[in-house]
């Protein structure tokens, strides 16, 4: 079998915790994986019929409402699958930031403008925090490996944070040693 997609396997994933319309997944995707690993209904639907076509998940309709509904769940070759690859090595990240791109070539600006583009990151990794904070102070426990999950984007949000301060104290330091 071809090696399936990110999106296939977030969806091998969500299907391992339950039975699941492919509205059911991206909105499960919108409340989780999509602060690292998003996912539209433009890949979730065609990675569907994929799936189902390599025997992965197996599809029933599901007419509840007006709509009719395509109920999907996880078979033995789909769950497999999905323990195979949470066996293998991951693949390191290609880390593409754009306001780490902005900052790279920020030496152009003035220093008060540089600073700007700093300060709407630290801004950006606050808001974030907020949320995720917000996600971490629901009630119920969520799965170990979620809230490992939920823990490392709260330590990297108070990084960034913590980080940006540093450098616009460092830089202010450096601008008024030089002047």
């Amino acid at each position: 079998m071809e090696s399936l997609s990110g999106t296939g396997y977030v969806i091998l994933g969500m299907l391992g915790l339950g039975a699941r319309t492919g509205y059911d997944i991206k909105g499960i995707v919108d409340r989780s994986t999509r602060f690292f690993w998003a996912a539209s209904y433009g890949q979730i639907y065609p990675e569907l019929r994929h799936l189902e076509k390599a025997g992965l998940v197996d599809g029933k309709s599901s007419p509840t409402g007006a709509r009719k509904r395509k109920e999907y769940r996880l078979t033995e070759a789909g769950r497999a699958e999905l323990v195979q690859w949470l066996g293998t090595p991951p693949q390191m990240p290609e880390l593409r930031d754009e306001s780490l791109l902005k900052l790279f070539f920020c030496d152009e600006l003035p220093l008060e403008q540089a600073l700007e583009q700093l300060r709407m990151r630290r801004l950006g990794h606050e808001q974030f925090l907020a949320l995720l904070r917000e996600i971490d102070a629901r009630p119920g426990a969520d799965p170990t490996f979620v809230a490992l999950v939920l823990r490392y984007g709260i330590a990297y949000a108070e990084f960034n944070i913590a980080w940006c301060e540093e450098e616009e104290q460092r830089l202010r330091k450096a601008a008024r040693e030089a002047a």
